[in-house]
C-alpha cells in the first residue's frame, strides 16, 4: 500500500514540479506540451491562491501535483469568483494508482475551507465525473473559446452554487500567454 502524502507547493519544489509536469504529459495526445510553463505563469499571476497548489509525495519524492487558480464568470458587470483545476499531473510511472484522485479530493477540501463554491475544468470525459464534475452545458455558463462539451466541466462545491450564475468564463491571461 502507496502512503501518499499532500502537501502545499513550496517554492523549492518547483524545479522537480516542472519536470513532473513535463514527463506527466509527453505522452497525452490532446497536450500541446506547455502545461509546466503554463504552472510557471500562473504562480507569477493575479489569480494564484498558494494554498491550492498541491503536491503528492511517496517517500519525499515529489509523484504528483494539482493546481487551482482563480476565474471568474462574468454577466454584464457582474463576476463571479470560482476556480480553474489546470493542470493535474502525476509522473507516468505512478499513473492509474490514484494519486490524481487524492489530489483533485484533497485541493476540493481546500478549496470549500477557503469559501469557493465551484471549480471549472476542460478535461478527460471519462476521468472527472467519478469525482463529481458535470457538463458546463449544465449551466447558462460559456467558455471563451470552443471546447467538445463532455470535455468542459464543473462541480459545485456549494449545493446550488451556480443556480442563478450565468455568463462567459474569464481566465487570468496567464493562460493565454
Amino acid at each position: 500500500m502507496m502512503e501518499v502524502h499532500i502537501r502545499q507547493e513550496e517554492s523549492s519544489d518547483y524545479t522537480k514540479v516542472y519536470q513532473l509536469i513535463k514527463e506527466a504529459f509527453e505522452s497525452m495526445p490532446l497536450s500541446d506540451g506547455s502545461e509546466q510553463d503554463l504552472v510557471v505563469r500562473l504562480r507569477q499571476s493575479a489569480a494564484f491562491i498558494p494554498q491550492l497548489s498541491l503536491v503528492a509525495t511517496l517517500n519525499e519524492t515529489i509523484v504528483g501535483h494539482i493546481l487551482l487558480t482563480r476565474l471568474h464568470i462574468r454577466h454584464g458587470t457582474t463576476l463571479n469568483t470560482s476556480l480553474a483545476l489546470a493542470p493535474v499531473s502525476v509522473a507516468p510511472e505512478y499513473q492509474g494508482k490514484g494519486i490524481g484522485g487524492k489530489l483533485i479530493e484533497k485541493a476540493h477540501e481546500i478549496a470549500k475551507g477557503l469559501g469557493f463554491e465551484s471549480i471549472i475544468l476542460i478535461g478527460h470525459e471519462n476521468y472527472y465525473p467519478r469525482f463529481g464534475y458535470i457538463q458546463l452545458n449544465n449551466f447558462d455558463i460559456e467558455l471563451p473559446f470552443e471546447v467538445p462539451p463532455q470535455n468542459a466541466m464543473v462541480i459545485e462545491l456549494k449545493k446550488d452554487a451556480l443556480k442563478n450564475v450565468s455568463g462567459e468564463v474569464v481566465y487570468d491571461p496567464a493562460f493565454f500567454e
